[in-house]
């Protein structure tokens, strides 16, 4: 047995069409109805005032007078009423005498009888109007005395049947309905028109599904942490969820603002208001890595655009970690590499019978070993950024450059806050060295010199190449995102670093700044307010060696 299912809901357009044309057939009748009733009675008070004026005008006629004093009134009068009934547009002329008894009719068979109707208040001197049913049927007539020399000597009827005062409103009706039904007919095709083009933007959907639609709109705008951001066709924010607001950092009434009024940076500015697509752009805020990506929404002209964000802020400083670690392996495989030479000449000695000098060749690489540790770790006690002069140490010279610490470089362990991470003096040292390391590979005596240490201001990094240097008229591009001296990759990493460093001093309300440096190159200095500085002198004066030896 087939179970018969529910009609599904019509939709919002066919709704909207459907209550419209019932309402344009309601005040159409309703109308109809009204004029008809209205216009009826208009017409039977028309009729009685024709058929007064037509009883009146027989009853003040000299002739109707002279015709009732002679011995047959019905041969002058019955002609002549006849007459002036086809003329005036009356049913009939009915003229008698005081006591009712008919001298003209419409049937002249009726002549001679009573007539059909009311005549006490004409024979009492006053004219009036009535429907009654006659021989001819219902009709409207009008009944008015006939005076002569004072006295009632006759009375006059006239009448228009209700039948013809009927077919006469039939014919208005008949042409208002006509009108009426032309109206409703464009009405309706003005209504469909519109509700098609309804239908095409609510794409058909009702008003429970359109309603739903919007629940889970609501609901996917809170619920996705990534950033949703939808602007209109005149670069105006016209959607923003938690999660843009969050990457963005933005607050307050958002909605009908122009993007460049929201404080953004500069080309994630120019990203948000250019007309082409973007897809998997970086860029930096104060405080975030975001990959935007935007699409233009078209429908036969440019209606706005898409953007989503995603915070990578933690997925690049992995990464930079990451690309630290595989620095630090190939470091280690070559020092792998050198060990098993060095191993290879102390065997050899031996098997020459030369073991003396097979131990102190070994003596003295472990003491240079050793003491390149022990002077990185007396200069910067710092575990993390020990670690990473070891590691940077060994990857320069790999490259064949030499990394130097400076003299003046101390910083003790538990000096560094808690509010300023590992990570972040990795992204800070880290990239400044590997851009000076780039630099300075390659130049005669190539050099990068590194300075880590506080003073009044608070912790104080500087990192200089013998590199060609900056131009003057670069200092502040070569910390936007993109800027770099070395080709573009595919993956369009190149021109980050320093723009990541630039991001992470700022978060901690420090400075940047580069310069000449004296052999030439460039000098970075970063300085990082900390809530307590202790300056020390330096504790290894000699302190400056070169770290080109290698770690074992």
């Amino acid at each position: 047995m087939r179970v018969p299912t529910l009609p599904s809901p019509r939709s919002l357009a066919g709704q909207l069409f459907a209550m419209q044309a019932v309402l344009i057939a309601v005040l159409v009748a309703g109308y109809a109805t009204f004029t008809y009733l209205s216009d009826r009675g208009q017409a039977q008070d028309a009729a009685g005032r024709q058929a007064m004026a037509v009883a009146r005008s027989l009853a003040d006629a000299p002739s109707v007078r002279a015709a009732i004093r002679t011995p047959d009134p019905t041969s002058t009068l019955q002609p002549f009423a006849t007459e002036v009934q086809q003329h005036t547009g009356v049913d009939f002329v009915t003229i008698m005498n005081p006591r009712g008894i008919r001298w003209t009719h419409r049937d002249p068979a009726r002549i001679g009888e009573h007539f059909l109707g009311h005549t006490a208040r004409a024979l009492a001197g006053e004219s009036f109007t009535e429907t009654y049913t006659g021989t001819l049927g219902s009709s409207v007539r009008a009944v008015t005395p006939i005076h002569d020399d004072g006295r009632i000597v006759g009375l006059v009827s006239a009448g228009i049947k209700v039948d013809t005062v009927t077919a006469r409103v039939q014919e208005q009706v008949t042409t208002l309905l006509g009108v009426a039904g032309g109206a409703l007919a464009l009405g309706a095709i003005g209504t469909y028109v519109i509700n098609a083009r309804l239908r095409r933007s609510t794409h058909g959907l009702n008003a429970t599904e359109l309603s739903r639609m919007h629940d889970y709109h609501q609901a996917a705008l809170h619920a996705v942490r990534e950033g949703l951001l939808m602007l209109d066709g005149r670069f105006q924010v016209a959607l923003i969820n938690d999660g843009g607001r969050e990457l963005l950092g933005v607050s307050g009434e958002v909605v009908g603002r122009s993007v460049a009024e929201l404080g953004l940076p500069a080309r994630l500015t120019g990203a948000l208001l250019s007309s082409e697509p973007r897809v998997d752009e970086v860029h930096l805020t104060a405080t975030r890595v975001l990959v935007v990506n935007t699409s233009p929404v078209s429908g036969g002209e440019r209606r706005g655009t898409v953007v989503t964000l995603r915070d990578v802020t933690e997925l690049q400083s992995l990464t930079g970690e990451l690309d630290s670690e595989r620095g630090f392996t190939q470091a280690l495989r070559s020092q792998a590499h050198e060990a098993a030479n060095r191993l290879h000449a102390v065997v050899s000695l031996i098997e020459l019978g030369r073991a003396d000098e097979a131990v102190d060749f070994a003596t003295a690489e472990l003491e240079l070993a050793q003491a390149l540790t022990d002077q990185v770790v007396a200069a910067v006690n710092e575990p993390v950024l020990a670690a990473l002069l070891l590691g940077k140490a060994a990857q320069a010279n790999e490259r064949g450059v030499e990394l130097v610490v400076s003299d003046d470089s101390r910083i003790d362990d538990g000096l560094l806050p808690p509010s300023l991470p590992a990570r972040d003096l990795v992204t800070i040292l880290g990239n400044l060295i590997d851009n000076a390391m780039d630099a300075a590979q390659g130049t005669t005596g190539a050099r990068v010199t590194v300075t880590a240490c506080t003073d009044d201001s608070g912790l104080v990094l500087r990192v200089c190449d013998t590199g060609a240097g900056v131009d003057p008229s670069h200092t502040e591009a070569v910390f936007e995102r993109g800027w770099s001296t070395k080709p573009a990759t595919a993956s369009g990493g190149r021109g980050l670093g320093l723009a990541l460093v630039r991001q992470t001093v700022r978060r901690h309300e420090g400075t940047l700044t580069v310069s000449q440096a004296a052999a030439g190159g460039a000098e970075f200095a970063v300085r990082v307010p900390l809530p307590t500085v202790r300056v020390h002198a330096p504790a290894v004066p000699e302190f400056g060696a070169a770290l080109s030896g290698g770690v074992a």
